[in-house]
């Protein structure tokens, strides 16, 4: 496939850069996909055709269900019956399954009923097809006309190259000439003008006005492109600018911190200081809480303790006192 993708670019090249193609390569494509889709003749006897196809499904469906039927049957009155009449049985039922399987394969087989109907089917109107391109060929002086829905890959294709209509309007012309009952049908049929003439002048301003709208929409894409890069660069200044407030306001606070603490500020360098960012003086700050509160939960708990061997002593000076006030009594007695 890509081989082939590869020949038909090289002789375009070729022809191109050719002395006698100096006019330019003439370039036309058809899809005959929609072509078919457009001829009332392929259309009935598709119809036809697929009336034909439920038909032979149809009887498939059922021919399937009826076998089914007997097998379940069978089954259940396996136990009723003799080896040599189930074997018998099941032997008809597997040739009828056969039968079927077969009967199958020669509707949807791929040598069947259906693929040889549809060819059989197209192939007339592919003749047409191929006859009107080649009319078509002739008198426009077209060099190569491809098949959008055949194996060639079409990435883009501009309409304006799209020959289909004409294609379809020779087919068209042809079969009203068949059917034609009478000599002056057969002349109006012969004077329809399906293939116009081939003009230089009308090509060469159709094509100057194709690149004039190719490069409008250059134009306004690389305007788009220019006007996002704008956006993306003022985006980036009012950023830059952000970025430099909050450093600012970072270093102005370390400032006043330095200012109020000055006894930590003597172990740090000042110039270190300045370059830290919003971020850093956050994390210092946060450490710094941490340290205070937990010098204030140590100096809680010293105190709580003081208070605890104040108490105790208290105790202790009480029951020395109650315990000699005791022993008084006993010494005069």
């Amino acid at each position: 496939m890509k081989h082939q993708v590869l020949f038909l670019l090289a002789v375009i090249s070729l022809l191109s850069f050719s002395s006698y193609a100096q006019r330019g390569v003439r370039i036309g494509y058809i899809d005959t996909e929609y072509i078919l889709q457009n001829v009332p003749e392929y259309q009935d006897a598709t119809a036809q055709l697929d009336t034909k196809v439920l038909q032979w499904k149809s009887d498939v469906e059922q021919r399937l269900a009826e076998l089914d039927q007997k097998k379940s049957q069978l089954n259940n009155e396996r136990v009723l019956l003799t080896k040599e009449l189930y074997e018998e049985r099941f032997e008809d039922i597997s040739f009828e399954e056969k039968e079927i399987l077969d009967y199958q394969q020669k509707r949807f087989g791929p040598n069947g009923d259906l693929m040889i109907q549809k060819q059989q089917l197209i192939q007339p109107i592919q003749d047409q097809i191929f006859a009107a391109v080649q009319e078509i060929a002739s008198s426009r002086a077209y060099d190569f006309i491809f098949d959008k829905s055949a194996d060639v890959v079409m990435l883009y294709s501009a309409e304006r190259f799209d020959i289909s209509e004409l294609v379809l309007r020779g087919i068209t012309r042809s079969s009203n000439r068949t059917q034609a009952t009478n000599k002056a049908e057969r002349r109006a049929a012969s004077d329809e003008e399906v293939v116009p003439v081939y003009n230089e002048q009308q090509e060469a301003r159709e094509k100057a006005l194709e690149d004039k709208r190719s490069e409008r929409l250059s134009e306004a894409e690389q305007r788009r492109a220019d006007q996002q890069a704008t956006r993306d660069s003022l985006k980036s200044a009012v950023e830059a600018r952000r970025q430099k407030i909050l450093d600012d306001r970072a270093k102005a606070k370390a400032e006043r911190e330095n200012k109020n603490n000055p006894q930590d500020s003597t172990s740090v360098n000042t110039e270190d200081n300045i370059k830290k960012s919003a971020a850093q003086t956050a994390e210092e700050k946060k450490q710094q809480d941490i340290a205070d509160r937990e010098a204030r939960q140590k100096e809680l708990d010293e105190r709580r303790k003081k208070i605890l061997e104040n108490r105790r002593k208290a105790k202790e000076a009480r029951e020395a006192k109650s315990k000699q006030k005791d022993s008084i009594p006993e010494n005069n007695n």
